[in-house]
């Protein structure tokens, strides 16, 4: 899979996911499924156990279906799920 900035208009329902970084230092490192999206928040499923995550202070590693993995910017995914995949993406490279 080629990664385009249209990569952040993708269905992240399902795919697992690592936060690499972020401001608050008890998220960094927590692993799993994304279970739940919300405008401003992840909720990842850890070891049977359900985790809320902010997006606009962190950034994610995404492993997708071919298995490569992607990091991007909670940033660029703050806002409602459905509004995002009608959302045009500007070139970032």
């Amino acid at each position: 899979m080629k990664v385009t900035p249209d990569i952040v208009t993708q269905e992240f329902l399902g795919t697992e996911t690592r936060v690499a970084r972020s401001s608050h230092k008890d998220y960094v490192g927590i692993h799993g499924r994304i279970m739940d999206e919300t405008r401003n928040t992840f909720k990842i499923l850890q070891n049977e156990k359900t985790k809320t995550i902010a997006k606009d202070s962190s950034v994610f590693h995404f492993k997708l279906q071919d298995g490569t993995v992607v990091e991007i910017e909670g940033s660029l995914l703050v806002g409602r799920p459905e509004d995002r995949l009608k959302k045009r993406t500007r070139r970032l490279w």
